[in-house]
């Protein structure tokens, strides 16, 4: 399983990104897809992720009312439509996926990196002026 994303690059503060990740077609129409991030010298976190069965989705509390996760089901790709970024957003930027849908052990969308089983190359995204 290859998920390939895009749509990184270097963005002033304020600004605007739209990632994207084309995941293959899976067996199942239900599955979790989304994006965790790790900045130099920080732990791998999870910034938003989606189960495209019913759209339930979860996002960090430092990305909240900024960013917005969606998926094309008929395409296998989900977005993640960055605004108002900020230099603490500089990370690499990870798409992750599991082929079918499972909840995770906090919350109905997984959230934390153990529970996905695929993960593709990173995206890098540097807010700076």
């Amino acid at each position: 399983v290859q998920l390939q994303a895009f749509g990184g690059g270097l963005v002033q503060p304020g600004g605007s990104l739209r990632l994207s990740c084309a995941a293959p077609g899976f067996a199942w129409d239900w599955y979790s897809i989304g994006w965790f991030r790790q900045a130099p010298g920080k732990e791998r976190e999870g910034v938003s992720c989606i189960n495209t069965g019913d759209d339930s989705a979860y996002y960090s509390d430092s990305v909240k009312g900024r960013f917005t996760i969606s998926s094309d089901n008929a395409k296998n790709t989900v977005y993640l439509q960055m605004n108002s970024l900020k230099p603490e957003d500089t990370a690499i930027y990870y798409c992750v996926a599991n082929d079918y849908f499972r909840p995770g052990r906090t919350g109905w969308v997984p959230e934390h990196p153990d529970e996905y089983d695929y993960w593709g190359q990173g995206t890098e995204v540097t807010v700076s002026s």
